[in-house]
């Protein structure tokens, strides 16, 4: 990612268009990518600084480290901040090459390396203010050294190297995470990438799940979908996805501030994240539907009618109804008598609150006192080791309530 700050003086045009262009590209420029071959495929002089571990600065520019941090989807991310001034970007054109190699602590021979290129656009010689640029790249539990360049078309350098360790706090030492320790890879840029086949448990039936993901942001106002959030919602669902003991998943997913399903999928031995992804593109929440906004009530009628229909007994009934999404505050609850038209569900119901600040909003929303009022089990989930237990909580119960071990207990709940 490249960011400028600062006042451009005398060329403010071209130096606003280098700032909208680099931001253009961001998502493209973010992530790292692979070198095959590793240090055999690098040029001579990149590897010869790689070698020495020496600090250059021909280029002027300063590096930060970013510590490594657990993501939802259970892997460690970790990167680095680059600042360069712009007047050492000026000219018609440039072409900035970052090299970089991770190496895990004690083994040489599992060097990564990685790479990542970004071209700059013309930018005056007496602009003023930094370019920021940002790398990303993900490891599993470890120590790591890595040693990092950057150089422009005028073969100038910089380069430094830094130390990281990933490490799961001793509470959470029982987290499966989904890279192995001592591996790096690059990011994935992909959120709807398909999931592998699963190779399913075979000592018990399968399991058939229905799953609801409300695709909404964390700010109700706000008129995008984040890339956190969806990030988040995404893990959620590969989390259920990559369950050996499922073998049956039927997905709804819908947007509350647009009150409308987004994309179905009934009754599948995978779920489909390239459709879902395809379908999330429809979302348009910076507008508003004027016939939607004469109903008074519009919003809680949509939430009802949503659940009844999905929770109503048919031929294909599954073991477990599972809802993930961020709170949703309504001026009224799911009324009465529909919950009383839906009934006690003959399977467990949970709800999955997706909820980064929980102390900002610490009230059941409209879902969870939905879920309350059908004996379902709530959980609050606001860091990945939460997604990680209250996933090991549901799949216990509903394995319990399937094969009727013992009756399911109420769950955590917010307050």
């Amino acid at each position: 990612m490249a960011i400028f700050s600062g006042s451009p003086v005398g060329g403010a045009r071209r130096s606003l268009h280098a700032m909208v262009v680099l931001l253009s590209t961001s998502s493209a420029v973010f992530a790292q990518a692979l070198v095959p071959g590793g240090m055999s495929r690098l040029f001579p002089s990149d590897a010869a600084i790689l070698e020495a571990q020496e600090a250059r600065k021909d280029l002027p520019c300063s590096v930060t480290p970013v510590k490594p941090t657990l993501g939802f989807d259970l892997k460690f991310h970790a990167g680095y901040e680059v600042a360069v001034p712009l007047r050492e970007l000026a000219g018609e054109s440039n072409q900035l090459t970052m090299v970089f190699r991770v190496i895990p602590d004690g083994r040489p021979e599992d060097a990564f390396y990685l790479s990542q290129r970004m071209s700059v656009p013309s930018i005056e010689e007496d602009s003023k203010g930094e370019a920021y640029l940002r790398g990303a790249f993900d490891v599993g539990e470890g120590k790591y050294h890595i040693d990092w360049l950057m150089r422009d078309r005028s073969e100038r350098f910089c380069s430094s190297g830094w130390d990281i360790e990933a490490a799961l706090a001793p509470k959470d030492k029982d987290m499966a995470l989904d890279i192995a320790a001592h591996r790096v890879e690059p990011v994935e840029t992909e959120p709807f990438k398909q999931e592998p086949p699963v190779a399913r448990d075979a000592h018990e039936p399968p399991l058939n799940v229905k799953v609801m993901v409300n695709f909404a942001p964390q700010n109700a106002l706000s008129a995008t979908l984040q890339p956190l959030d969806t990030n988040a919602l995404i893990s959620i669902l590969r989390n259920i996805a990559r369950d050996p003991r499922i073998g049956k998943f039927s997905v709804v997913a819908f947007n509350m501030q647009e009150q409308k399903v987004l994309y179905r999928q009934e009754s599948a031995s995978q779920i489909d994240f390239p459709a879902l992804g395809e379908a999330l593109t429809s979302l348009n929440l910076g507008t508003v539907d004027l016939k939607k906004l004469e109903q008074k009530h519009s919003d809680t009628d949509f939430l009802a009618s949503l659940m009844k229909r999905e929770m109503k007994p048919d031929s294909d009934q599954p073991d477990a109804m599972i809802i993930a999404g961020p709170k949703v505050m309504l001026d009224d609850a799911v009324p009465q008598d529909t919950l009383k038209d839906i009934g006690e569900p003959k399977f467990p119901v949970f709800y999955m609150n997706y909820n980064l600040n929980p102390q900002a909003n610490p009230w059941r929303d409209a879902i969870g006192s939905a879920v309350k009022a059908l004996k379902g089990a709530e959980y609050t989930i606001s860091r990945p080791r939460d997604l990680f237990f209250a996933w090991s909580d549901i799949m216990g119960r509903i394995v319990k309530s399937k094969f009727g071990r013992t009756a399911a207990l109420p769950g955590p709940s917010s307050p």
